[in-house]
């Protein structure tokens, strides 16, 4: 460090992590050696900072939480992740109604901050604009209750609505993740006696239940990945398709089926979701009513070009007008 004083805040700002330092790790990360690390630790338990220490060959030091706690350090690069990070959320970008108390600690963050570090903070503010979020947050008590389900290891019982109405279910719940712009949570469904995940946007009426499961080891240790496989599936096909309405209408209309959207002006997005039936899209496009044109694959506007010849020849009596044969996606896809 360039000087004694800075070294000592990046020592502190390094302890202030909470892990456990090898003397050598930490003396590397300061670029001094052993002799004026130990030093700069003294000088840190003079100001009254409690840290822990061990010698010989796993010696290492540890930062104890007591009544005395260091001050907020950050390094530029943590300072920037923090006020992008509580940017996002006040945007509601996060998915969770947290617009309000983001915005406070945002404002709480940048009276802490040291100078230079404050007017970094302030740069990156200016310099960038989040928009708000296009589909509806998730309520805190909603997700609090899950989250309290969670970490007790407590049944929870919800009402779920895939779009068919209200039903009654109870879990085991395992992890809450964050996929596709969407929470989910992954739970043991005890009605079905198998894995589920349930978004947090269709469960109302949480109810966490007095009584213990053991927790089940859950079929994958990356589930954001997991699910992201079972929503593809090994036949799913990627259909593109441009609506002719903006994103926040686009995600009310067309909640029975998941896929992500792009903005394309003020009165268009682009829409890709992975299917595994062109049949259910189709139905779930004519009942949206959203104005829309295929840019792939090339299967599923054939598919609409031959649904549509079959319910225009529903109306004629010639049966010879009537196309025969149906149009799916290829199962070698």
């Amino acid at each position: 460090m360039s000087t004694p004083r800075g070294r000592v805040l990046r020592l502190l700002s390094l302890l202030q992590s909470g892990r456990q330092w090898p003397a050598a790790e930490l003396a590397d990360a300061l670029g001094v050696p052993p002799r004026t690390l130990r030093r700069d630790i003294g000088q840190i338990r003079a100001m009254g900072y409690p840290v822990q220490s061990a010698r010989g060959p796993g010696g290492h030091y540890r930062l104890l939480a007591g009544s005395t706690l260091p001050p907020l350090m950050l390094e530029d690069d943590e300072a920037v992740a923090a006020v992008l990070g509580l940017g996002l959320a006040a945007s509601g970008g996060t998915g969770v109604e947290t617009e309000e108390p983001a915005d406070r600690a945002r404002t709480k963050l940048r009276r802490i901050l040291p100078p230079r570090l404050r007017r970094t903070a302030d740069a990156v503010r200016a310099a960038v604009e989040f928009g708000p979020a296009e589909e509806p947050g998730i309520d805190r008590h909603l997700l609090d209750t899950v989250v309290t389900a969670v970490d007790a290891h407590r049944y929870l019982s919800f009402d779920h609505d895939p779009g068919t109405g209200p039903a009654p279910r109870t879990v085991e719940p395992v992890r809450l993740v964050r996929l596709r712009r969407r929470w989910y949570l992954y739970a043991w469904d005890t009605g079905r006696d198998d894995w589920r995940a349930f978004r947090l946007d269709r469960m109302s009426a949480p109810r966490v239940s007095g009584d213990h499961f053991l927790a089940r080891r859950p079929p994958a240790d990356d589930l954001a990945h997991h699910l992201q496989e079972r929503f593809h599936g090994p036949r799913s096909v990627r259909v593109v398709l441009t609506l002719d309405t903006g994103m926040h209408d686009a995600a009310a209309r067309l909640h029975r089926i998941d896929g992500t959207l792009e903005p394309l002006g003020e009165h268009g997005c682009r829409y890709t979701a992975h299917v595994d039936s062109f049949e259910w899209l189709t139905a779930v496009l004519a009942a949206s009513d959203i104005g829309f044109r295929v840019e792939e694959p090339a299967e599923f506007a054939r598919h609409l070009e031959h649904t549509a010849r079959r319910l225009l020849g529903a109306s004629r009596p010639d049966p010879d007008d009537r196309p025969a044969g149906p149009v799916g996606p290829d199962p070698g896809n």
